[in-house]
């Protein structure tokens, strides 16, 4: 038996022990097509072989309530005693206990945006401490780090850091403190949270190559790239002070990995996974090919262009930019019309062929790039993407990666943010807003 035949057969073999062993008599048939759908549901999942449109008909309100409501619960157990929350080492991948790993700052801004996202605040909501001992701990972290170093945090060697960049936790910590600033949440020490958002803005430029992607990259390191650039856009829409050089380079990187005209993406810095990188040009493209979207849309109710009018130079020029401006604007915007395209497809969503925290991470990327560029396909990109990550939710309430990224604790909390994306729609269409 060759290989191909050997991958196609595993799973099912493997599933009819599963069922063997756990059934001790002969099954009612009812029983029978239980645990064949469960067991079916959990190696389709794993091998990546569902479909994603297939899972839009299981995302009804009340489902994503329950399962935003036990990933929570899961979460607020998780939480250390320092207020933080960890991954765990790269090199002990099969601990998934959330209390036996050290806490670390991008594992921990992930889960505060979370119950951030969730409607928690400092005074209210169900985990408002967890929420406040979280931020705190961030931003001692941060306020403790070596003046001068590369990084926010001595812990070294997560999950999250190989598999993504040695300044992953810069980058979702920015996130994070930028989304807490818009807030503006009762006991917020505002002036404490801007130094500490500064510092770690003044990492991630530190850490932006010539090219705009961030050293010291990961398996997957254009993830990290990518988020360099929501966390640089989002800083700026909080009224930071972003070096807008770095900002467009870092953009100019992500788009640059998808050829618009092809459909080819360069994954060399993705690990070959095509998911990754598209994910990255959608978000990076964004911001411009929404403003370059708006100026036509003014355009026509000025009368300058016609109804039917499309985004392209020559119009854009026609709507007031000049000519340079204009073909980045024009090359933006058909980056991203064509990139979203890509990052949804089934074959390229199936990213590494099971999930793992980089594929969490993809779908955030789109789901919220179509936010920040105010466009309605989002609803349908929401309903197959909330189905999908509804079924695979474990028993206990967590989601956990298959590979590469399996932290249960960086897992869920990546999975209630594409749950709940909705409920930043505000935030995230101030971002770029003002390019």
């Amino acid at each position: 038996m060759n290989a191909k035949w050997i991958f196609l057969v595993l799973p099912i073999a493997i599933g009819a022990w599963v069922l063997t062993d756990v059934l001790e008599t002969t099954p009612s048939p009812e029983t029978k097509r239980t645990l064949l759908a469960e067991a079916g549901c959990v190696f389709m999942t794993t091998m990546g072989s569902q479909s994603s449109a297939e899972y839009a008909q299981y995302k009804t309100s009340e489902n994503v309530m329950l399962s935003v409501r036990d990933g929570l619960s899961w979460l607020a157990d998780a939480q250390l005693p320092n207020g933080g929350y960890g991954a765990g080492s790269h090199n002990a991948q099969h601990v998934r206990d959330p209390h036996a790993v050290k806490a670390d700052p991008a594992t921990t801004a992930m889960v505060a945006q979370a119950l951030l996202r969730s409607g928690n605040t400092f005074k209210s909501g169900a985990y408002a401490t967890q929420l406040k001992d979280a931020v705190s701990y961030l931003l001692e972290t941060v306020e403790n780090a070596e003046k001068g170093g590369a990084y926010i945090t001595e812990v070294r060697g997560t999950q999250i850091q190989r598999k993504l960049g040695e300044n992953i936790d810069a980058v979702l910590t920015a996130q994070l403190l930028s989304n807490v600033l818009d807030r503006n949440l009762k006991g917020l020490d505002k002036e404490r949270v801007t130094r500490c958002l500064d510092i770690c803005i003044d990492k991630i430029e530190s850490g932006t190559d010539v090219s705009g992607k961030q050293m010291g990259a990961g398996w997957a390191g254009v993830l990290q790239s990518g988020l360099a650039t929501s966390a640089l856009e989002s800083a700026k829409a909080v009224g930071v002070q972003v070096d807008e050089r770095v900002m467009n380079r870092s953009r100019k990187y992500q788009e640059g990995n998808y050829n618009k005209d092809t459909g080819a993406v360069s994954t060399e810095d993705g690990a070959g996974i095509m998911l990754y990188a598209v994910s990255g040009s959608v978000r990076g493209s964004a911001s411009k090919a929404r403003k370059a979207k708006k100026a036509i849309e003014r355009a026509k109710k000025k009368g300058v262009l016609s109804e039917d009018a499309e985004v392209s130079v020559a119009n854009l020029k026609k709507a007031g930019f000049a000519e340079s401006d204009a073909m980045g604007y024009a090359t933006s915007y058909e980056v991203y019309e064509s990139a979203k395209m890509k990052a949804q497809e089934e074959k390229v969503m199936d990213g590494f062929g099971n999930n793992g925290g980089e594929e969490f991470l993809s779908f955030l990327q789109t789901g919220e790039s179509l936010l920040v560029n105010e466009d309605n396909d989002w609803k349908q990109w929401y309903d197959d993407m909330s189905g999908r990550i509804l079924k695979i939710q474990n028993k206990d309430g967590s989601w956990n990666g298959h590979h590469c990224i399996t932290s249960p604790v960086f897992c869920t909390a990546t999975s209630i943010l594409l749950l709940t994306v909705e409920n930043d729609i505000e935030f995230l269409q101030k971002v770029g807003a003002n390019d």
